[in-house]
């Protein structure tokens, strides 16, 4: 049996770099214009900003980069999916001691479950039971 470990490493992620960062996972691997363009999709960008916080995220290992040339090809490190486990548990560990009921009673309080969202904690909730009976 093959078991893959996830290291998640903590990263501090600005909001304008966690937006470029969210541009890169769209447009990657992308030179810093790319990702001026797609990021000057929502609202505009200046070049130089978005280069400067493409090299604060290499330093901080969030992305890495190729010259090709005399360009820079930027690609991501960091996954989406590592980054939301690493948000998330940050968030319920300082807002809710890290527990996780009362950020879905809360939710669910205020109706802002959909049935979507409860058949899935649903299907969660048997899943772990059943790992861990």
């Amino acid at each position: 049996m093959l078991v893959l470990i996830t290291r998640v490493i903590f990263m501090d992620i600005s909001n304008s770099e966690f937006e470029v960062l969210q541009a890169l996972w769209r447009v990657h691997p992308a030179d810093a214009q790319t990702v001026v363009d797609e990021l000057n999709k929502e609202k505009d960008w200046h070049e130089k900003t978005v280069k400067t916080l493409l090299g604060r995220m290499v330093k901080k290992g969030a992305i890495n980069f190729e010259k090709n040339g005399r360009s820079y090809i930027y690609s991501p490190v960091l996954e989406i999916e590592a980054y939301q486990v690493q948000e998330s548990e940050s968030l319920i560990e300082r807002l809710f001691n890290g527990r996780i009921a009362p950020l879905v009673t809360g939710f669910a309080k205020n109706k802002n479950l959909s049935k979507q969202d409860i058949d899935e904690l649903k299907h969660l909730i048997d899943k772990w039971e059943k790992n861990n009976d």
